[in-house]
């Protein structure tokens, strides 16, 4: 093999050298300007050609003058050597100086990449961290940002997810209008990825979102708490980490990998396909789980109230004046909604209720009495009629929703289902099993038609559910099922006779035009989700309220006729409502009017933690709000 020359070694060098980058490129052109300048200082000192006899130094300043200006050889005299050097170091001053600007100019524009990028690390502490992008993301930065306006030394939230970080800043941007005392800074990289995943300082995160995203979510979800749970570099504290699972399999696997770590998983379907048979049959539900949830209005707060020990729960119902109890936990963390109403307050126990804020959680000094004789007695009340249910489209969640409604209609109910997925029948009958108290239709069909809607008679069913289809695009299905409803709504105004729909949403988005539609009481899937963790990502305690008010073999949310529990002649103050609720078993929480069910800013007549002591003027048709085992 040829031994290699200088002026390859030379080249090979170089090349290296400039390989480095901006700082390399600096480094170079500040060694040329000096050598330029002591070269030229040089020759004109041992020539003896300075015009006034200047020292080394005086040349080498002179140089270095006509390096950085050019104009400066303007007004040079002296011998035809001298102004010879001085040329050449001016023409070598050009040279460094317009190289210089386009160093400095790429170097700029290299920073500014990088910045794009979005790859520097985050040197933030005690922030939240939400690791994905899906279309839940700006449900949840706008309730952060709620829950953080109370933070007076501002809030910090981290997103990495693997997008382009400009991107995903100007789509926040677009969608999140007030950040109020919160920052928000986009990383790009990705969740499972333990080099990535530091960029984001998930080990000085207060807490963490998981959001369930690609193909395959719950794999991706796995994938991610494993990185940080079993991170190299994982701090000795536990992690408190919300997600979303999808498969109920894979539950018991994220809760594996958080044995050391607070890992709230949330099962999604399921969660979705309770809700949607609870709130079919009760108009206004879904809003009441919203109220609950978000953080634009009251919230739910633990508090232990030390001169309630050794009181029971019925008493502690009526010892606020501007809070809803809904329930009690127990000092061992043992969560009740709606506990017996003889249950002892311990010391160490806390009641849970509904809250303006937890600084206002104060017992009430002055306290109303109930009005007894607008109180109706416990015996009256509504018997359980068979209903007629219409369940318009399908997806992996409408089997639970079918077993969900058996376990709450009367026996003789029925139950339409109608869809274009082939051989849906075979399917239903293999996951759900044996219906209890609904007879079981399947008919083939494509949901829109209205010939088909009309055929069906919609009107005539007491409430129909509309599923999205996840088999297609989420903005395919989405359409699909806004279609469906604008029928639906306009069947409902030609007919005198009142029906209530639940549709599903799965994108946050078409909210809105499903609200144009005025329908009376919607789900939007992923919403509820996104509204659920980060209220866990707040208070992880509020996990065993939510199993419990989801939990069909404990206490539930109802909204009952208000004429069942008082007598509406004249206005009736929420202290008598409670008391009426009270003699049943019961917790009132609110109320729902009628009038007010197509008002978005009222929040479609429902009200939770009304102040007891201001009297309403109810009608027939509206409803109380009440936490009651059946």
């Amino acid at each position: 093999m040829k031994t290699p020359g200088f002026k390859q070694k030379f080249q090979y060098w170089f090349d290296n050298f400039m390989a480095r980058g901006t700082p390399a490129m600096l480094i170079g052109l500040f060694v040329l300007s000096a050598l330029i300048i002591f070269i030229a200082a040089a020759l004109v000192k041992l020539t003896h050609t300075a015009p006034n006899g200047e020292s080394f130094l005086e040349v080498a300043w002179m140089s270095l003058l006509r390096t950085l200006d050019s104009g400066t050889m303007g007004g040079d005299t002296g011998s035809p050597f001298f102004l010879l050097i001085m040329l050449i170091v001016t023409f070598g001053g050009v040279f460094v100086v317009s190289a210089l600007i386009g160093i400095i100019n790429n170097g700029i524009e290299d920073k500014m990449e990088e910045l794009r990028k979005g790859r520097s690390l985050v040197l933030e502490s005690d922030h939240t961290l939400i690791l994905g992008w899906t279309p839940q993301i700006f449900t949840v930065l706008s309730e952060l940002i709620l829950a953080n306006e109370s933070r007076k030394s501002g809030a910090v939230i981290v997103v990495l997810a693997d997008q382009d970080k400009v991107e995903m800043e100007d789509a926040i941007n677009d969608r999140v209008t007030d950040f109020k005392n919160t920052r928000i800074i986009c990383r790009s990289g990705s969740p499972i990825d333990l080099n990535d995943l530091e960029i984001a300082s998930p080990h000085t995160a207060r807490s963490i979102i998981v959001l369930a995203e690609g193909a395959d979510p719950d794999t991706n979800v796995i994938k991610a708490v494993l990185a940080i749970t079993n991170n190299p570099n994982r701090r000795a504290e536990p992690y408190h980490i919300v997600t979303q699972i999808h498969a109920p399999q894979n539950m018991n696997v994220v809760k594996m990998l958080g044995a050391k770590d607070q890992v709230l998983p949330i099962l999604t379907n399921d969660l979705i396909a309770r809700v949607v048979a609870q709130t079919s049959r009760q108009s206004g539900l879904s809003i009441v789980y919203t109220e609950l949830m978000n953080f634009g209005g009251d919230e739910i707060y633990f508090k232990a109230e030390p001169a309630l020990v050794g009181k029971t729960y019925s008493e502690a119902l009526s010892a606020f004046e501007t809070c809803a109890v809904m329930g009690l936990r127990k000092a061992d963390g043992t969560v009740t909604m709606n506990p017996p109403m003889e249950t002892r307050i311990a010391s160490g126990d806390q009641l849970f209720m509904i809250a303006e804020d937890d600084d206002k959680i104060a017992l009430s000094n002055a306290r109303i009495a109930p009005s007894l004789s607008q109180i109706h007695e416990t015996g009256k009340g509504s018997t359980p009629k068979p209903e007629r249910g219409l369940i318009l489209g399908w997806n992996r969640s409408g089997s639970t929703i079918v077993r969900e409604l058996d376990n709450y209609v009367a026996k003789g109910s029925q139950l339409t289902i109608v869809s274009d997925i082939y051989e849906l029948e075979k399917q239903i009958k293999l996951e759900v099993g044996k219906l209890t108290n609904q007879k079981l239709t399947v008919l083939e069909g494509d949901i829109r038609n209205r010939d088909l809607l009309e055929k069906l008679e919609a009107s005539e069913y007491d409430h129909v559910i509309v599923l999205a289809y996840s088999h297609l695009d989420v903005q395919d299905a989405d359409a699909i099922t806004l279609v469906t409803l604008l029928h639906l709504r306009d069947i409902a105004e030609k007919d005198s006779t009142p029906f209530s729909i639940v549709s599903e949403m799965l994108d946050l988005r078409n909210r809105e035009l499903a609200e144009a539609a005025q329908v009376d009481d919607f789900i939007v899937s992923e919403h509820l989700v996104s509204l659920m963790m980060t209220q866990l990502s707040e208070d992880p305690d509020l996990l065993g309220v939510f199993t419990d008010m989801f939990d069909p073999e404990g206490a539930e949310i109802y909204l009952k006729p208000i004429s069942d529990y008082v007598e509406i002649e004249s206005p009736v103050d929420f202290y008598t409502i409670l008391e009426a609720a009270r003699r049943r078993g019961e917790t009132a929480i609110g109320y729902r009017l009628l009038n007010q069910s197509h008002a978005v800013e009222k929040s479609y007549g429902v009200h939770t933690n009304p102040k007891k002591s201001e009297k309403v003027a109810f009608s027939e048709a509206d409803k109380v709000i009440v936490l009651a085992n059946g």
